[in-house]
């Protein structure tokens, strides 16, 4: 593909690669709050069952997400690029598997069935259908441009798609699943199958507005001689010696489970500590504000001071709004208040990490001497979903360690020990992210500047011989 032959960056780019993002988190964040709650409160399902399910599907991810990731570097390019033509192919499956896991019909199956049934279709759902749309999806950050600009909006506009997911998924969801039931709230199992049902459909036409409204510009030509060299035990092995890739990876690994377990939490605090789950849905609103500031502030600071250097600071920040929560236990106004001030933190640094790892690629290659977008984000990804599943293994363990389950879910000592796991693991999680991306991750202003100018260096020879 002539990068001349097509139209330069735009606007159209970042309003389809944000439409990505949105289709991703309609499944994604759906699972990642909801999932739990569903199962432990309609399905029956103990939530240390749950939680572990959720982390042997991650063993299957060390596999599938590799496996896509090559599949990815050794595609052909079509028309519409290398990376493009899977989100088109791959849209319509991963929305039906996400469908399927929400059947509340079921719930009258035997205990076991119920168990087979979410592992065989939780599987189905991130470990195949999602991993072959979200790998594809992440890798064409870097293929859609090299410039580092372009590739931080692409990852402040993705997170802007996970904003507007959150505000239907996590602000909307609560507003209508929930019943009031002797004074309690209790979720509808099969108001929540129909609300499935709906973003699967709504997953699927972002998606092909992704796909229409993004252009590849970035070709990389890799020989028969370098994809023999480039074989996976190589790509393994250059992994392991990766500083920047295996700091990043564990980053992420550590902010998921901040992340994910304040965000599941929120489905005990609010209903069962608070006893308003309608709250739920003004706390997500409001800290779409703060996600919206986040988006306003992140680019400039990012320019200015370094991507991971605003990272740092902003994760020491969330870090210390958590602890402070855990020791005020305040009213549910002033609960939202301080929770919002802590996804300020969290919002900056999500804003770049999508452009993190855009410098890892490129670290990577200059490392390497050969080009691995799928790769490279494949063991991203594989991450990610690392930190998805300990969250949900920690969340499930520690409900199960407070002793909740439905008869015992409004008792005194298990509220406060929802509030105590809501708040004190985000805090140590969010601190650790700062001092990894200080410490250990070696990406920081000054090295990504120097790492740009190589590869123009480099690609600028290839295109003149």
């Amino acid at each position: 593909m002539d990068e001349k032959s097509v139209k330069p960056f735009g606007f159209k780019d970042k309003i389809g690669y944000m439409f990505g993002d949105f289709a991703n988190d309609f499944t994604f964040l759906l699972s990642s709050s909801f999932l739990m709650k569903f199962y432990t409160d309609v399905m029956g399902i103990e939530a240390y069952i749950v939680g572990i399910i959720m982390m042997v599907a991650r063993f299957v991810d060390a596999f599938t997400d590799v496996a896509m990731g090559r599949i990815c570097d050794r595609s052909k390019y079509t028309s519409a690029g290398k990376f493009k033509p899977w989100i088109r192919r791959m849209c319509g499956p991963v929305a039906i598997a996400s469908f399927l896991m929400y059947q509340s019909s079921l719930a009258g199956m035997p205990k076991p069935a119920k168990i087979a049934y979410l592992l065989v279709t939780y599987i189905l759902w991130g470990s195949v259908f999602y991993t072959s749309v979200n790998i594809p999806y992440g890798s064409m950050a870097s293929a859609i441009s090299s410039d580092p600009g372009d590739r931080q909006s692409l990852s402040t506009f993705r997170t802007m798609g996970g904003m507007l997911a959150g505000a239907f998924v996590t602000a909307g969801v609560p507003l209508v699943v929930y019943d009031k039931v002797g004074g309690k709230e209790i979720l509808n199992g099969s108001k929540f199958t129909i609300i499935a049902g709906v973003f699967s459909v709504a997953a699927v036409i972002c998606y092909l507005l992704c796909y229409s409204l993004t252009t590849e510009r970035v070709k990389s030509i890799v020989s028969e001689e370098e994809q023999k060299k480039n074989s996976t035990l190589n790509m393994f092995k250059n992994a392991v010696n990766n500083r920047a890739l295996i700091s990043i990876i564990v980053a992420s690994v550590v902010m998921l489970l901040a992340q994910l377990t304040m965000q599941q939490m929120c489905n005990y605090v609010f209903p069962n500590y608070y006893g308003n789950a309608k709250a739920q849905s003004v706390s997500t609103l409001v800290m779409g504000g703060g996600m919206a500031a986040a988006a306003v502030l992140a680019k400039p600071l990012a320019k200015r001071f370094g991507k991971a250097e605003v990272s740092v600071v902003a994760n020491i920040a969330s870090a210390a709004v958590c602890l402070l929560l855990y020791f005020l236990r305040p009213p549910l106004v002033v609960y939202i208040v301080l929770q919002t001030v802590s996804w300020l933190g969290l919002g900056i640094f999500s804003m770049v990490s999508w452009a993190l790892i855009t410098d890892v690629i490129d670290y990577s290659e200059i490392k390497n001497g050969i080009r691995e977008d799928g790769s490279v984000y494949a063991l991203y990804s594989f991450a990610r979903k690392l930190g998805q599943a300990a969250s949900s293994g920690l969340s499930g363990a520690l409900l199960s360690l407070i002793g909740y389950n439905e008869a015992t879910a409004f008792n005194t000592d298990v509220k406060n020990g929802i509030f105590d796991i809501s708040t004190l693991v985000p805090a140590v999680g969010f601190f650790l992210l700062g001092l990894i991306l200080w410490f250990w991750y070696p990406l920081h202003k000054k090295q990504v500047e120097e790492n740009v100018e190589i590869l123009k260096a480099k690609h600028g020879a290839e295109t003149e011989s």
